[in-house]
């Protein structure tokens, strides 16, 4: 029999002596965590916190704090029902490591077991944590991953400029993922991008395929409950809340995904639709990051679905792209660029983020659309957050740090490790392209072949300066115009400038002027 926790799941540790105590942090809900290796259930302890300082580190969104708070409460009554000695330490003001500090000194434990954080700054406060009262921390590195951040940094070793595409056929052939028997890749090709950017038919997306949702369970409700009362300030709704908090309903959401809307997912991933705010998309990135489930049993849920039916395999190469290239990238140049990734501001934009980016009271009608259901859900699909907020945050010169904050704190499948390279240097070119090879910008002329958006905008997509004209347009000719000599140099973006100088210099002229109209009241669109 293991001891009964008391309200706030404090556990009475005094039936055993304990050997060493495990940390498992919110998004490390992993049944096979490594921190579980050599783990005595009737002699080590784990330990999970919930700080208010985690939510209010940045501003942030009330699903994402439901979400975390309710998958660590699931996870944790999981691990007692498999006979694991947990402490809990629920709804603390305190912070992870203060809260940890006290344990630690209150039992005598001379030993701490954790996983890497996702998180330099929650990993260095640990380390220092550990230093300072002198116990052994076994910090281990993470096995959800296909790419442990020490491979990575092998791989990266001296570039001056990492690639995705590179490190990507990297992880097939090691992996032997869609890999024909003589080495080269399932359908000669490694890259089927090019099939996968089509906007919906003129007519909307028709039928798609809902993802599944889940019903709030009575230990969700609680969390929601609370969440209300003790956030009440915070941004984001709650009243749309079905997101997966289990493993079981995680897996569910996968195979859903798979069996349902994977076929479709490739062909129109970057497509925007008014009121569509998932599309085909797997909604499933937050269960990935919370490791309710594992990348292994995604991939291998992917490839079953294909095997036998050739014409998924440019969804299917899209989809795998996504989660063993870019998911595994973005996170071993997180670790190998901080912190300096944090601080890079390679245009030293300086603009405050403008207050409609908390409401969605915008004219622009894609950005309305796209922050309304950001609002709603916590989440956006990851071309609304590249080429419409994030877009517009680059042409709009706003400080990236604002911005990063912004996408930390309002999407439920944000962490750092994964969300700061996804907007700092993806979406604002803020390292000056450490390893994407151009910025990326466009004006309302993209935003209206991917989307119906422009339809019912206040503003002409077309129209490059005046009372009509797109925002979105008219600060991407201006910012053109600010970079021109260095987007000449770039043979990715050369075609911008041959574009821009066809325009009547008296033109540019009043496009620049209006832009600093836009610039200077960036509030008021």
């Amino acid at each position: 029999m293991f001891p009964k926790t008391s309200k706030h799941g404090v556990v009475n540790t005094t039936v055993n002596p304990l050997k060493k105590l495990v940390l498992i942090l919110g998004d490390q809900l992993q049944d096979d965590s490594a921190a579980f290796v050599d783990h005595q259930a009737d002699r080590d302890e784990v330990i999970m916190i919930e700080s208010s300082c985690e939510a209010q580190y940045v501003w942030s969104h009330k699903a994402r704090i439901a979400l975390f708070l309710s998958a660590m409460r699931h996870f944790a009554k999981r691990l007692r029902e498999r006979g694991f000695r947990v402490t809990y330490v629920q709804e603390s003001q305190e912070s992870i490591v203060d809260v940890l500090e006290k344990h630690i000194k209150k039992n005598g434990f001379t030993h701490l077991v954790c996983v890497e954080p996702g998180e330099i700054r929650l990993k260095n406060a640990i380390e220092q944590l550990a230093n300072k009262l002198s116990i052994e921390l076994d910090m281990r590195s993470d096995t959800h991953f296909y790419c442990s951040v020490d491979e990575f940094k092998n791989w990266a070793g001296e570039k001056k400029e990492l690639r995705l595409e590179y490190f990507y056929r990297y992880m097939r052939k090691k992996h032997h993922i869609l890999m024909q028997e003589n080495g080269e890749p399932e359908g000669d090709c490694w890259n089927f991008d090019q099939d996968n950017r089509k906007p919906y038919s003129k007519n909307g997306p028709g039928l798609i395929d809902d993802p599944v949702w889940f019903k709030p369970d009575a230990i969700t409700q609680e969390v929601m409950s609370y969440v209300e009362r003790q956030y009440a300030d915070h941004p984001g709704s709650l009243k749309k809340f079905a997101w997966p908090v289990t493993r079981e309903e995680a897996l569910e959401a996968m195979h859903h995904f798979v069996e349902h809307r994977l076929e479709m997912f490739g062909a129109h991933q970057d497509a925007m639709w008014t009121n569509t705010p998932f599309g085909w998309h797997s909604v499933i990135s937050s269960s990935l990051n919370l490791k309710l489930i594992s990348p292994r049993e995604l991939i291998q849920a992917v490839l079953e679905k294909w095997q036998g039916q050739s014409h998924l395999l440019s969804s299917v190469e899209g989809y795998i792209r996504q989660v063993i290239g870019w998911r595994e990238f973005v996170r071993g140049i997180y670790y190998l660029d901080m912190p300096k990734m944090a601080i890079d501001n390679y245009y030293d934009h300086q603009r405050k983020l403008p207050k409609w980016y908390w409401t969605a009271q915008t004219h622009m009608a894609c950005m309305k659309d796209a922050i309304t259901q950001t609002m709603e859900y916590g989440y956006a699909h990851h071309i609304q957050r590249l080429m419409i907020t994030g877009n517009f945050a680059l042409l709009a010169e706003i400080l990236p740090q604002q911005v990063c904050d912004w996408y930390l704190a309002v999407y439920v499948d944000a962490i750092e490790w994964v969300e700061l390279p996804n907007t700092a240097g993806m979406a604002l070119f803020a390292n000056g392209g450490r390893f994407t090879s151009k910025p990326y910008v466009a004006s309302g002329a993209y935003v209206k072949r991917m989307s119906n958006y422009c339809e019912s905008c206040a503003y002409k997509s077309e129209v490059r300066h005046g009372d009509q004209a797109c925002p979105m347009t008219n600060l991407y000719w201006n910012f053109l115009l600010k970079h021109q000599a260095e987007f000449e140099k770039n043979p990715r973006t050369k075609l911008m400038v041959i574009n821009l100088k066809k325009i009547d210099p008296h033109e540019q002229t009043l496009i620049q002027k209006h832009a600093q109209k836009l610039l200077n009241d960036l509030d008021s669109l």
